[in-house]
């Protein structure tokens, strides 16, 4: 049997270096906010035959002077541009453009939609997606607590929920922390399918530190709380493998999602990738071990 709990201090000083350095990048590059959250306008069109390059599409619009431009493949023969706001006359001309410029030899150049999202509107999407996030960690504490009521002691069942939050907390803001340096220097934007992935993470992360929860609930049920460390340490060791069989699984799913999904969920699995691995990981490494730590902590305070 592994002696996880045991090397509790190394798993979270590990967890806490990662943490700091997200929160890091975080605050001194911030995100780099796609058209769902600052507005602006995007226009996807299909060529019939022959897709080009995104440095050629690129060159191509700049002439117009409509500032910064986003351009990715989407599909087989798809291209999607995203930019600042644009009136009709402006997306006319940007239409004309692309297709005076591609448009030979037979390759016709098709929009297939245009989407204009407005300040008001992103800013609304962005509130709507923090209340999302933090009624999801609301209801994980109640429904926790609600669960582990019979399971008063050696900790409070209140103290498992609060817990489990912390592990999602610690999964989204790595996560999060990722996509901000990927943001400053390879141009990765967040958008709604972003705040989906983080909303899957919380789901799959408190999914599987409930499981191990239990564990400790049922191993406290039939041996008491004698020694508290090593029930936690027990219950760990017997949903380790089940714990990573399930993961490793689901992230061979997502690496394929990742390499052969296409442009448009590309950003989508990478989150879901790097989160979900970190679900795996903090509900072993952070959540079981953070309930150990509480409960030597309250015994240390309740002795003096």
């Amino acid at each position: 049997m592994v002696n996880i709990i045991g090397y509790r201090k190394l798993n979270l000083t590990i967890s806490g270096m990662l943490f700091v350095t997200s929160v890091f990048f975080l605050i001194v590059f911030g995100l780099n906010a796609g058209i769902d959250f600052k507005g602006g306008s995007m226009l996807e069109a299909t060529f019939s035959n022959n897709r080009p390059q995104v440095s050629q599409v690129q060159a191509a619009l700049k002439t117009l002077n409509f500032g910064e431009m986003v351009v990715q493949p989407s599909g087989e023969k798809n291209m999607t541009i995203k930019t600042r706001f644009l009136n009709e006359e402006e997306h006319q001309v940007m239409l004309n453009k692309l297709r005076q410029n591609f448009e030979i030899n037979d390759n016709k150049v098709l929009e297939i939609q245009f989407q204009t999202i407005g300040p008001a509107i992103s800013s609304q999407l962005r509130i709507r997606a923090l209340y999302a996030a933090i009624a999801v960690m609301i209801g994980i504490i109640i429904f926790i607590a609600y669960s582990f009521r019979r399971v008063s002691k050696p900790i409070a069942s209140w103290k498992y929920g609060v817990t489990a939050i912390l592990a999602v907390f610690h999964d989204t803001v790595i996560t999060t922390g990722v996509f901000s340096f990927l943001g400053h220097f390879a141009g990765v934007e967040v958008d709604i399918p972003f705040v989906v992935a983080i909303l899957t993470i919380l789901g799959y992360s408190v999914n599987d530190t409930i499981v191990i929860f239990d564990r400790i609930r049922e191993n406290l049920v039939r041996h008491g709380s004698d020694d508290f460390a090593e029930t936690v340490n027990v219950a760990v060791n017997q949903t380790f493998m089940r714990s990573i069989n399930t993961t490793l699984n689901v992230l061979i799913v997502l690496a394929a999602l990742f390499v052969f999904g296409g442009a448009s969920i590309h950003y989508f699995s990478l989150a879901l990738l790097i989160g979900i691995f970190l679900g795996a990981y903090s509900s072993i490494f952070i959540a079981s071990p953070l309930l150990v730590v509480w409960h030597n902590w309250n015994n240390r305070h309740s002795d003096e």
